[in-house]
């Protein structure tokens, strides 16, 4: 969310659709707040491949930040909408279970996870209590590393948590229009292949190839069909889920 006023928007847009009788999983990041409390508390961080190396001291400040205010701050803000929510850590009831990830180009990520098995029986009985659980992306370790706290980034922990569940759809916001072709336009639908295509064509790059590999990756596990969708644009979720065929913003990937 780019600004207070999207962010109680997209709230609203939660309890409108629970009304409606759908359910819906929220997972947040909060990559600006977690910089903003490591520069204040001086814990240096850095970045390697797009992603934040997470020493032992930025995973307590990111679990604080994430797992505190501004997971709490969702949850009262659809309450406050008149929905009704419930904030997790995915470390609560072991709900992210997660290895170390280990990065392609040999970079150390340190305590970044990645996400091995979903307890989804958690989130479904909490959905089917009528409510949504707004999920921070802080996991934890499996077996002897049980007690480990691990840095997960919410785009994999929101596609993979879909997956498991079997979501009719998983949406991820973004702040731009959404994937765009080497002439800036839109493209409004892509299928996997495609977009294996435009990676290898450098079409897509940077920071967006994160995102449509868990895009991807959700469908490949089952997701009916994961949407790019320009968070910038008021009431995105309201308007993609009701009328995904005609949206403002966002692209939709299919297999």
């Amino acid at each position: 969310m780019t600004s207070p006023e999207l962010a109680k928007g997209f709230c609203q847009d939660v309890a409108a659709l629970q009304k409606l009788g759908i359910k819906i999983v929220v997972v947040h990041g909060g990559g600006p707040q977690i910089s903003a409390m490591l520069d204040k508390v001086g814990v240096e961080s850095r970045f390697e491949g797009g992603m934040r190396v997470s020493s032992p001291e930025v995973v307590d400040v990111a679990e604080m930040v994430l797992c505190g205010s501004v997971n709490k701050g969702i949850a009262a803000s659809i309450c406050s909408a008149g929905g009704r929510a419930i904030g997790l850590s995915g470390r609560d009831d072991s709900l992210l279970q997660c290895t170390k990830q280990e990065n392609k180009d040999g970079y150390d990520l340190g305590f970044v996870g990645k996400v091995e098995t979903v307890n989804t029986e958690l989130l479904e009985s909490i959905l089917n209590l009528g409510i949504t659980p707004v999920v921070s992306p802080i996991g934890t370790g499996i077996g002897e590393e049980s007690e480990m706290a691990y840095n997960v980034n919410a785009d994999a922990a929101a596609g993979r948590i879909a997956g498991e569940l079997k979501a009719s759809r998983v949406l991820f916001l973004t702040d731009i229009a959404g994937v765009l072709d080497k002439e800036m336009s839109l493209l409004r639908e892509l299928t996997v292949k495609q977009i294996e295509d435009l990676i290898d064509d450098e079409t897509i790059t940077g920071g967006m190839i994160p995102k449509v590999t868990y895009a991807t990756s959700a469908v490949d596990l089952g997701v009916e069909s994961a949407f790019i969708t320009d968070g910038r644009i008021p009431h995105a979720l309201l308007t993609q889920v009701l009328d995904s065929s005609d949206g403002e913003g966002g692209t939709i990937v299919t297999l």
